[in-house]
């Protein structure tokens, strides 16, 4: 199975609420299975980045360590109502679209449904990351330059 069927996967796991699922075709047998705990859209102790276990034939592969900026501090300070903004592929995060150019948004900036946010740098492909919804950027989770993971917390956005 390609990376891309797997992601599409995981996206209708999380949008879905699904703890488990299993899908067998002529390629081979995929099982996904969610750590327990991790149904909520935010879990307290993971903030936005639920644990995996996707067993792939005989190999299996775990991920899900928390970062280290969004432990349980991170997640007592999500206000009713505030959502996160939640990476939608593994790859380098960049608030800019270059070194030299501002960033898309600072905290504090009203959004706009659409609107890009951040750069998703992945496969040597950059890939704009857009609000999902209208709203106010209460915080930037995630660090310029660094690796995200599926799932990972991007933004925290007060819906407006």
């Amino acid at each position: 199975m390609e990376l891309r069927e797997l992601k599409a996967l995981l996206a209708l796991m999380l949008d879905f609420g699904l703890s488990e699922l299993e899908i067998e075709d002529k390629k081979g047998k995929v099982r996904l299975v969610r750590a327990a705990g991790s149904l909520g859209e935010h879990p307290p102790v993971l903030a936005g980045r639920p644990k995996l276990a996707v067993a792939h034939a005989a190999t299996a592969i775990a991920s899900g360590a928390v970062p280290a900026n969004t432990g349980p501090a991170a997640a007592a300070e999500l206000a009713p109502g505030h959502r996160y903004v939640q990476s939608p592929m593994v790859g380098t995060f960049y608030r800019a679209a270059s070194p030299d150019s501002d960033p898309f948004v600072e905290e504090g900036d009203s959004v706009r449904k659409g609107q890009a946010l951040c750069i998703i740098e992945a496969m040597k492909m950059m890939n704009e990351i857009e609000a999902e919804f209208r709203g106010r950027v209460a915080r930037v989770v995630a660090e310029n330059g660094q690796t995200v993971e599926y799932g990972e917390s991007l933004f925290l956005i007060e819906p407006l």
